[in-house]
């Protein structure tokens, strides 16, 4: 396939925002970034960056496309507000959020679309059974990721401005109203067989129907080198993500909580104990296990932290990676129907040549003069020219029938006379329909190589995009996680400190040599082993 170079559809100032990381801090999503003049962000059919228009239904013949955006809600010209203002209150249930995903992945089939939370496990029901829907740290992290995803999809430059995601934000309408309202009901069964900048245009050409559905397992015979290079990065990725740091991730927050519980434990046995003492001693012993219980709350702060703001995004991130994966295996797809659409179009162009040089033979044949003579023909026996007549393919009507047969006869007469045993019109017949054929794959070829330059324009953009987000959520990671050690440090400074200062109230051991003598006369240890 030739260079393609297209415009980025992502190139705008929101690239430039502080990307969402997984924290509690929410992002306003009242104010989506302003839609630009194509909402979608898709090209338009009348691109001047290709030389043919885009995309070209039936024979290359341009038409009025209904873009995603026909459906947006409007916007007033007139207001002085950039931005589209949502008051309403949405509620939502997990499976409207999975719902509402799963069809932004259809919509936009070359985008990255954000992961939500992973589905409860069966074992996780299997072990807490009816306690799994009181689990509050369970439904604290789903809130916390189903907020992320909203964050992303806010934050995004042409998500942000889909009609679907304005529709779900919108408190006053049912979810099972947008899915029944274009442009959800316009969806069509495959997505590989509809174009890729809209899936849901109705003027789309036939000849999509015309589109073979190749596995992403079929092996491409001129990959594209960037595309492999990117598979090959992602799953480096992936396999680092799910592997050690996810398992150290998990070891450290282990033992970070072993070791609050230990402090909490000791904590408590220490303030017991200061109960049995009394005097300075025993307010020593209490400094001591309420800095021990401070030790324990800011490790439980800590290890919530983590969780937080470094445990989740890394799940997060190994959900990106799988999503990257699935987008990838798209693209290849398209790439495979290209080379498959080409090759069915060969096989068309050999087969109509076989048939016309059939033809052509015939027809010399057929203009040949008879090389038998005028005489001959004429003084021949008139028994002779008798022509034999055959059979009729039917059933000897003297010869019985036997039972149950005649509706067998019937139909073999029938068959027989609607077989054309006329060899010149079955070729003339397979002519016409070869050359249907081949113009339906010319436009099908054309097509799906348009769709596969606007799938890697755009794929490609997105992942530019994805990319510097995962630079600045990675550094907002390893910021977080340093503050809060940080704040961890100072807090059990501060504890340790103050249990310090009680610790040093208590009077010294009456065995205790002064500090001014023991620092005047030096003890001779071997005067100790002698005796003296």
């Amino acid at each position: 396939m030739e260079a393609f170079e297209d415009e980025n559809p992502f190139e705008s100032d929101s690239d430039r925002l502080t990307s969402a990381l997984s924290s509690p801090t929410k992002v306003d999503l009242s104010e989506p970034p302003s839609p630009p003049l194509n909402p979608t962000g898709q090209r338009s059919p009348t691109s001047p960056n290709l030389s043919r228009p885009f995309p070209s239904p039936g024979s290359h013949k341009q038409s009025q496309t209904t873009f995603k955006s026909d459906f947006c809600c409007t916007r007033d010209l007139n207001a002085t507000s950039p931005y589209i203002v949502y008051n309403a209150e949405a509620r939502h249930r997990y499976s409207e959020f999975e719902s509402l995903r799963l069809n932004l992945v259809k919509l936009y089939p070359t985008i990255i679309i954000p992961p939500i939370p992973s589905k409860q496990t069966l074992g996780d029901y299997a072990v807490k059974q009816a306690k799994a829907k009181e689990d509050a740290a369970l439904i604290s992290r789903r809130k916390r990721m189903l907020q992320t995803f909203l964050n992303r999809v806010a934050k995004h430059p042409i998500l942000s401005n889909d009609h679907v995601f304005h529709r779900f934000l919108d408190g006053e309408v049912s979810w099972t109203e947008v899915l029944n309202s274009p442009p959800l009901s316009l969806l069509p069964k495959n997505i590989l067989k509809a174009p890729s900048h809209n899936p849901t245009d109705q003027n789309a050409s036939p000849a999509y129907a015309a589109l073979p559905n190749p596995s992403a397992a079929h092996p491409l015979r001129n990959p594209d080198q960037r595309f492999l290079d990117s598979e090959a990065f992602t799953n480096k990725f992936a396999n680092h993500l799910n592997g050690p740091m996810e398992k150290v991730t998990r070891r450290a927050l282990k033992r970070w909580a072993d070791q609050a519980q230990d402090h909490a434990d000791l904590g408590a046995a220490l303030n017991g104990f200061s109960l049995h003492e009394n005097g300075e001693l025993s307010g020593a012993i209490e400094k001591t296990g309420q800095a021990i219980d401070a030790t324990y709350v800011s490790t439980t702060k800590l290890l919530q932290e983590l969780e937080q703001n470094w445990a989740e995004p890394l799940h997060e991130y190994s959900q990106f990676a799988s999503i990257i994966k699935k987008l990838l295996a798209y693209r290849h797809q398209k790439q495979v129907q290209v080379e498959m659409t080409q090759d069915s179009l060969d096989a068309k162009k050999e087969q109509l040549e076989e048939l016309e040089k059939s033809e052509r033979e015939a027809r010399r044949a057929n203009s040949e003069p008879s090389a038998a003579p005028a005489s001959e023909e004429q003084g021949s026996d008139p028994q002779s020219q008798s022509v034999y007549v055959p059979p009729h393919p039917g059933p000897n009507p003297s010869r019985r029938r036997a039972p149950g047969m005649g509706f067998l006869n019937a139909l073999s007469y029938t068959l027989h006379g609607m077989m054309d045993v006329d060899p010149e019109t079955a070729r003339r017949n397979g002519i016409t329909k070869t050359r249907e054929s081949i113009s339906q794959l010319e436009d099908a070829l054309h097509l799906s190589v348009q769709d596969l330059k606007y799938s890697s324009s755009t794929i490609q953009a997105d992942l530019d995009r994805f990319q510097r987000q995962k630079v600045a959520d990675i550094r907002e990671m390893a910021i977080t996680m340093a503050r809060a050690h940080r704040e961890w440090c100072k807090k059990n400074l501060e504890a340790w400190e103050e249990a310090k200062r009680g610790i040093d109230k208590i009077p010294d051991h009456p065995n205790r040599m002064p500090p001014e003598e023991a620092g005047a006369v030096r003890r001779d240890s071997t005067a100790t082993v002698n005796g003296r």
